[in-house]
């Protein structure tokens, strides 16, 4: 096929893009998991902790048992997103050396407490992703890239913060 040939026009955005806060909040253990959670919030507003609350929650239930397994590190990620429409909980963890596996939850902006699995398969959003791949940065340096003495604490110790 000639990519000359191709309809490139796509759906239009109907948001123009606009900044939004991405902060670490602090590291949680949850059973035998170690996961840093993070805050995404529309730049300028204020992240409700009732978001923050319901995505730890959902985490302790799908977060796999046990924690630390020949497959599994026992090490992860929360990323709690106040978005303006429906709130997000992507539950990120370690499997296989080199692979996050995900769960990602939605409910309704003004009902967090109703996180259940997203009803489509997206893996994330253009803010979400940032601090997927800080993740995928930080693993890189402190986990696969000294493989006889990866540094657990070293890549925990990691934070992200941006507005973006």
């Amino acid at each position: 096929m000639d990519p000359t040939s191709l309809d490139l026009s796509g759906p239009k955005p109907h948001i123009p893009y606009q900044a939004r806060s991405v902060r670490f909040q602090q590291r949680i253990t949850l059973g035998d998991w170690a996961v840093k959670l993070y805050a995404i919030a529309p730049h300028g507003h204020s992240f409700r902790e009732e978001v923050a609350e319901a995505a730890v929650h959902a985490a302790r239930q799908a977060l796999p048992s046990p924690a630390v397994t020949s497959e599994r590190y026992g090490l992860g990620f929360v990323i709690a997103h106040d978005a303006p429409q429906r709130c997000y909980a992507l539950i990120c963890w370690w499997a296989e050396e080199n692979e996050v596996h995900q769960q990602l939850l939605s409910a309704p902006a003004d009902r967090p407490a109703e996180l259940a699995p997203h009803p489509s398969h997206a893996a994330g959003c253009v803010w979400e992703l940032s601090v997927t791949d800080f993740e995928r940065r930080a693993w890189i340096n402190y986990i696969l890239a000294s493989p006889d003495t990866p540094n657990m604490a070293g890549y925990l110790a990691q934070e992200y913060n941006d507005d973006l």
